[in-house]
């Protein structure tokens, strides 16, 4: 029996309603990214689906965050599994219906959770029926809702941009006898951002899922909606300048500075339409992915100030393989404060798109859980909103898949040095006792890796040491530290072991000292009139003015104003 999902909702750690209707609630939210097809199978098809979702809305609850971020649910021909929507506004029959969407907000709603979804604008689907009438002609009346191009005259593609995916951006089209723009998959056409009717559509889109009651958005690649109309070439890279944060280190496409496939400063001009539609609804928020191995950092202050763009943005920064350290901490949360002082920013370390960090980092490290704990502890005390991803909180790893098991386009690609995204998208273990780890009565469309049956849900509750009671204690003890949530972020010191930093709000300070390595560390520190706080996980000690932290320890202590 799982007691946390047999209790009653309305005693449930999460069930009561933390923000209501509060403009502000998305202002240090912290945001359970759920993957739904690999979330839980209702229906015994081996595909996570929404009814899923909603059954499994107790425990995210229980959590203690305040919202979830559902990936795409919508129709679509699943090339690139949702991420190429072919009906903005309905639920494809792999998912459910739209009363079942209905029912897990309402659900959702019950439990005090806001609800976010995917929102694709970049791109649809070669199947969406404006592709399907786009390339008809070149005189129909949605030719110009994509982005469409003459060859050059010895027929190649009208400029050098790149794919993600691999290859040129530009596909042929034999209807047209033009190429089309797709910054993903060939079967991805990019939209033309400069055609007014276009945004129209699209926010016409945004304003049908407001309607059913989403609190939010997630917006998909938010820095791809506009293109240069110029279609000038991309600059190459020097290669000291390449950076595999955004693309995996054998893909061509680091070789370019992306000067005009995206980031073009016409795209605020569709950000402060999007934000005055949402201003229209009580407490819609929206975060922004931000895909710049360059400017992620200055395109999500630019994207977040001024209160008439999205509300918070994320980048890949904390998302790529490099080691997290104090100096890089500094550099990348500091670096955006100087940036966008009045900017806000979501901080994730693993998500759909990239290794999870339980393999990325900790595989680097002896104590995986001690330091696992200590990057929960971390992300959470930072000023920012959170984005946690589903099986974060177990300590999930990077699952190795077989070539025959993959089913991600990008992963085939450039198999076998890159694998590609299946290995953080395999279905949660939920109960290492029942078959498929309780997430489906049969084979699941990705397999359950054997090496994280024993970190599964059923396992790891009622085990005071464990990865998600530090989670669930760790999110409780936040939620009463405002200092934390909503706060303002100052530095102190550059020590290369223990990384200190302050929590201001009004006349409160409540200073955060950790361990990111796996010996004892001490360091100097003024604490003068600050009283140490209970924070979960191991804690450091105090002489003086001499602070030692065992490994991966912290030291939590509040000053409040005279």
């Amino acid at each position: 029996m799982n007691v946390l999902h047999d209790m009653p909702a309305e005693q449930a750690p999460g069930a009561m309603t933390r923000h209501g209707l509060d403009p502000d609630w998305w202002r240090g939210a912290v945001i359970y990214q759920i993957y739904p097809r690999s979330f839980q199978d209702s229906n015994g098809d081996g595909v996570g689906d929404l009814r899923g979702v909603t059954q499994r809305l107790p425990y995210v609850a229980a959590l203690g965050v305040d919202a979830i971020w559902l990936s795409p649910f919508f129709k679509s021909p699943m090339a690139d599994f949702g991420y190429d929507v072919s009906d903005y506004k309905a639920v494809d029959p792999m998912f459910g219906t739209m009363a079942d969407f209905d029912a897990m907000i309402a659900e959702a709603h019950r439990l005090g959770l806001k609800v976010m979804i995917d929102q694709v604008l970049s791109h649809t689907s070669d199947k969406h029926p404006w592709f399907v009438e786009s390339r008809e002609n070149r005189t129909n009346p949605r030719a110009d809702w994509y982005v469409w191009a003459d060859p050059k005259p010895d027929g190649t593609p009208p400029n050098n941009w790149l794919s993600i995916f691999g290859g040129s951006a530009w596909e042929w089209d034999t209807s047209r006898c033009q190429y089309y723009l797709h910054n993903f998959l060939k079967s991805q056409p990019d939209l033309n951002f400069h055609n007014p009717q276009v945004q129209d559509a699209l926010l016409d889109a945004v304003r049908f899922w407001l309607e059913r009651g989403v609190d939010g958005f997630r917006l998909d690649t938010i820095n791809f909606f506009v293109h240069s109309a110029g279609l000038e070439d991309n600059p190459p890279l020097t290669p000291e300048r390449r950076s595999d944060s955004i693309a995996p280190a054998v893909n061509p496409y680091n070789h370019q500075s992306h000067l005009y496939d995206k980031s073009q400063p016409e795209n605020l001009d569709f950000l402060r339409r999007f934000r005055a539609l949402l201003d229209e609804y009580p407490a819609a928020a929206a975060v922004g992915e931000v895909g710049d191995a360059e400017r992620g950092l200055e395109i999500v202050a630019e994207y977040t100030s001024g209160g008439d763009k999205v509300h918070m943005c994320y980048s890949f920064d904390f998302l790529s393989p490099e080691r997290l350290t104090p100096a890089r901490v500094r550099a990348i949360v500091g670096g955006f404060e100087k940036q966008a002082p009045d900017g806000w920013s979501c901080w994730a370390f693993s998500n759909h798109d990239v290794v999870r960090h339980a393999t990325r980092w900790a595989d680097q490290v002896v104590d995986r859980e001690g330091f696992l704990k200590m990057a929960a502890s971390l992300i959470l005390s930072l000023r920012g909103s959170v984005c946690l991803y589903q099986g974060e909180e177990l300590g999930l790893t990077e699952a190795v898949l077989d070539l025959e098991d993959l089913r991600d386009p990008y992963g085939i690609q450039f198999w076998p040095t890159f694998k590609g995204r299946d290995g953080c998208r395999t279905p949660m273990v939920w109960d290492d006792t029942l078959p498929e780890a309780g997430f489906s009565a049969v084979r699941p469309w990705l397999p359950v890796p054997p090496e994280h049956l024993h970190l599964a849900v059923g396992r790891q509750e009622g085990n005071s040491q464990s990865l998600l009671t530090h989670y669930r204690q760790f999110l409780q003890f936040r939620a009463q530290q405002r200092e934390l949530i909503k706060g303002d972020i100052r530095f102190v010191g550059d020590d290369d072991a223990i990384l200190v930093f302050d929590r201001i709000l009004g006349e409160s300070i409540v200073r955060v000292a950790i361990n990111l390595g796996g010996e004892a560390a001490e360091i100097r520190l003024e604490a003068d009139g600050f009283a140490p706080l209970g924070a979960p996980g191991p804690h450091g000690a105090l002489r003086g003015d001499r602070l030692g932290l065992p490994p991966y320890g912290a030291w939590y202590a509040r000053r409040s104003g005279r």
